[in-house]
Formats: C-alpha cells, structure tokens, sequence
C-alpha cells in the first residue's frame, strides 16, 4: 500500500526545484545588495514565542506538540517572531540598524486551498533599530524591485495604522484592537454591529467609516486632515520620497492590522491572477522587542509568500548544458575519470550506472534531453582521444582528450 503525502504539503520535482532555486536566487541577491545578511532560527519554537505576540487563538492554527519533557512547542507559522527573538537573546547590544533577511519553510494548520498550505515558504527581511519614514521606505523599495525583478505584475498598497488607532483612542484599546481586527478580515457587518455594540456615537463612527473609504494617491492625506487632526509628516515624507524614486503604489488608509504591535506604516502587494489567494507580500513598521524581554526597539520588515510569487511570476530555470559520457564495457573507470576533468571545468556530467551496453547509453542519454555524449570505446582511449557526439545534429567528431572543452563550449 503506497503512503500519500500529508494533506496541504507539496512534492517538488527537479524541474520545478531548479525554477524555484532560480526565484530564490534572485531574492537573495537583491536583498543582499541593500546590506541585508541571511539569518536562520529553529523550526520549531516554544508556543509561548507565538502566542505572546498573536494571542491564544494563534493555537488552533499552528501544529503544536509537547517534547518528552512536557514542554510545549510549535512549528513556526511565520518567522518575524522568531527573529525578534534571535534579536533579544543575541543581537540587542549590536549597532543599529541591522539588517536580517531570512527564506524558510513555516507551517499552518488550516483548510488548503488554492495558494494556501499547511507547509508553505517564506522570503522576509527585517530592518531593526530605527523609526524613520526612510526605513520605511529602504524596505518597501526592497520589496518593490525584488518582486519587479522576477517578474510578477502586482499593485502596492500603502497604509499607516497609527491614524485608525489615534481615532480610536477614546473607546479604549481593548476594544480598539477589536475594531483593527474586524477592519483587517474585511468584515464590515460585523464592524457595524460591534459599533452599535458598544454605543460609539454617530460622529466616531461616520470618521472610521469615512477613513476606511480612503484610497488613491497623495491627496486623500488631505481629505484625512479633515477627518482627524493627526501628524501626518511621516506618511507625506515616505509617499514623496517613494515618487522620487519611481516606486508605484496607492495610498490606502483601510489597510490595517489585527496585531496590536503594528504601530504604523503598513503595506500590501497583490499579484494578477491569483484569485482570491493575491496577496504575495505584506510588511510594515511594529515594535516587539519588549514583549520578548528586549528594550523598546522600532522595525519595519516584510513577508513575501514564495510559494504565491512562484504561481504568479514569469522566471524559468536556467537550461543546463548536460554531457553522458558514454562508454563500452571494461572502460568505466576512464568514463569516471573524463566525467571528473569535465565536472572540474564546470560542465554536469553523467556517467552510467546501470551497466548498459553503449547503445542503450546512448538511448537513455537522447531521452533525458543531454546534446553531447562523450563517447570512449578502445581505440579512443589507447590513443587519447574522445569521440564527441552531437544529440540534436548527429554529428560526430574524434579529438584529443585536451581539445574536448573547447568543443562543448
């Protein structure tokens, strides 16, 4: 009886791993240009990690177990708490800014779908230590060009929680962190009855309302001037310097977050052709150093759901330039040896393992789409030389060993 895989995982073949490496490769190279370093943090973690910052009700969307000795531990779902953690125990004292940018595999309990999975990856930076509009931006320009560069047309939103929040002062926080997390899941019925729930007045509600309906470029910062009398500097200095470096995005002033340690500037990329699954990128500004332990220390960072980029962006793997060596019984060690001189020059060479006759050598190397074979028989190894087969052509040349780079340049 053959044993499927788990519910909500993935295999992935070569050609889609080499695609995927591909994307990856990219990511990392951008990231590593602006001066971020690659961190890495255990797979697993003590829950406590994750519901100190998300809440009790986290659990019933990660896999958690006990270890032997009765402790509970989770599976990251995502990897910003534990680089904050990292930061705490091991990095606080170091200068500031740092720049950390992480690619793993997290893990979700909850229903797969389309675009969603119970193991799925994450490409993310984080940039600690400071509370400037101009962190705000290194880090969206960041996400911006890696995601231009791999090739997924997307749309940038970008937001501030810090105003929804100002307005909510005067129902008090608890119930304002209710409020975020009713406008973050889009529900807007049960805004309305919440409101009423808790008798804010009509003027209150019809400013969260109005606010919420605030979407397009830089001048619904003055119609929110009209709506709440709030320091909007940090937002206007971010969008302006945005335009100057020709990063494209709308103002949004519904986005907000249902975790009370987004503190402000907030943003969100979504890709065409995704459905309802189009959010490949969302980041902003938070504070949760304190809660770990740490001094009060401002971030701003960002996600990128890998597994979404890879649906939706147009990077193809890189053909790689195969050669079989070929060779007729009693000489596979010369065809170990000239797979070596070749794999020493950069080239991927393959050598049989099966203990095939030369022509079904050559027949298998046909199949697996290989355009050179490197063919050793007798004469060519007592004198010296290779024969060199062309796949696609069906040419053929004899040369002296020295001369085979040359050829399958």
């Amino acid at each position: 009886m053959k044993i499927e895989r788990p519910r909500g995982t993935r295999d992935f073949l070569p050609d889609e791993m080499e695609r995927r490496r591909e994307i990856e490769k990219r990511m990392r190279k951008i990231a590593e240009s602006f001066g971020y370093r690659e961190v890495a943090t255990p797979t697993f973690e003590y829950l406590e990690l994750f519901t100190r910052k998300s809440g009790e009700g986290i659990i019933e969307e990660m896999y958690v177990f006990k270890d032997k000795s009765g402790r509970d531990l989770a599976l990251r779902p995502e990897l910003t708490a534990p680089v904050m953690r990292m930061f705490v125990n091991e990095c606080s004292v170091m200068p500031k800014p740092l720049r950390f940018y992480y690619f793993a595999n997290c893990f979700r309990y909850e229903r797969p779908q389309k675009g969603r999975y119970r193991e799925f990856w994450q490409f993310g930076v984080e940039l600690i230590g400071s509370e400037s509009y101009l962190a705000d931006a290194e880090v969206i320009i960041l996400a911006d060009k890696i995601l231009k560069d791999v090739g997924v047309n997307f749309s940038l939103e970008i937001g501030h929680v810090g105003i929804m929040r100002y307005l909510l002062k005067p129902i008090g926080e608890d119930r304002a962190s209710k409020v975020m997390r009713l406008i973050d899941k889009g529900d807007r019925e049960g805004l309305e009855s919440y409101l009423a729930e808790i008798r804010v007045n009509e003027d209150l509600r019809d400013k969260i309302f109005s606010l919420l309906e605030l979407k397009g470029d830089e001048s619904v910062i003055e119609e929110a001037k009209e709506i709440i009398d709030y320091d909007f500097g940090h937002l206007e200095s971010l969008s302006a310097l945005l335009r100057d470096v020709g990063v494209d995005f709308t103002l949004n002033l519904g986005i907000a977050r249902g975790l009370d340690y987004y503190t402000g500037v907030v943003f969100e990329c979504y890709a065409e052709g995704l459905g309802a699954q189009k959010q490949v990128c969302g980041g902003g500004s938070y504070e949760l150093s304190s809660l770990f332990g740490g001094p009060v220390t401002p971030s701003t960072g960002f996600a990128i759901g890998f597994d979404r980029v890879c649906e939706a962006c147009s990077v193809e793997a890189g053909e790689k330039s195969v050669v079989a060596v070929v060779s007729f019984k009693g000489l596979e060690s010369q065809a170990f040896r000239v797979a070596s001189m070749l794999r020493e020059r950069g080239f991927t060479a393959v050598v049989d393992v099966m203990g095939r006759n030369l022509k079904k050598q050559m027949s298998f190397a046909s199949e697996m789409g290989v355009k050179y074979a490197v063919i050793l028989g007798p004469d060519e190894v007592k004198s010296g030389r290779v024969a060199i087969k062309n796949l696609e052509t069906q040419e053929q040349v004899v040369v002296a060993e020295e001369e085979l780079f040359s050829i399958l340049q």
